[in-house]
């Protein structure tokens, strides 16, 4: 059932147990990924895989390469893919949302915080939408990524396995969302912000 955020006002049926203002993601990201779980092990323990990889990789593909090409490899997977990528991953977040039926979708960003954002205005998500929605670029990508580094040549394989951990690091702030509603699992979530205000309300179902 679809709930409007006039629904979520009703203090008999739902309470209001997190706001987090947009000024402090970062504080929520770093809080968030602190807490243990079983979902925080796991991204850890992807993040440690993908540099794993990324390290293999370059020990095999050790040759005769100029110094000149392995800097400009590093520099792909470092800095331009990853730079490249920031409007794709919002992309794949905005997707969900759409196909959930949101339509004010906003993206922002917040220098300061180095910090790149998708909401949607006043749309209530529940718990299975606001999961696909955040965890939507961390598969697609992974999965891109991975099917590049086993087929492309020599140094591309480098480049691409870079940025492959360069990007898990980037989805350190879904995975953060993501472990609110993994610890608080015994609850029904559900989300909406207020663009206008910078902020996002968390509502557990009474």
């Amino acid at each position: 059932m679809a709930f409007s955020v006039e629904d979520l006002d009703d203090q008999k049926r739902f309470r209001l147990f997190l706001t987090i203002p947009y000024k402090n993601l970062i504080q929520f990201v770093f809080e968030y990924l602190k807490k243990k779980s079983g979902l925080t092990f796991l991204f850890w323990s992807l993040c440690l895989l993908f540099l794993c990889i990324t390290i293999f990789i370059r020990i095999n593909v050790a040759g005769n390469f100029p110094i000149t090409d392995i800097i400009l490899h590093s520099a792909i997977g470092l800095i331009i893919l990853p730079l490249i990528c920031i409007p794709v991953h919002e992309f794949l977040h905005i997707i969900p949302y759409y196909l959930s039926g949101a339509k004010d979708i906003r993206v922002g960003m917040d220098l300061k915080q180095y910090l790149f954002y998708v909401t949607a205005h006043r749309y209530v998500a529940t718990p299975l939408q606001f999961s696909i929605v955040a965890v939507a670029p961390f598969l697609i990508i992974s999965a891109g990524m991975s099917f590049l580094v086993l087929y492309l040549p020599g140094l591309w394989k480098w480049s691409f396995s870079l940025f492959l951990f360069v990007h898990a690091t980037m989805c350190a702030g879904d995975f953060a969302l993501l472990n609110l509603y993994f610890l608080n699992r015994d609850k029904k979530i559900y989300t909406w912000d207020d663009i206008d205000k910078k902020e996002a309300y968390f509502y557990e179902k009474l």
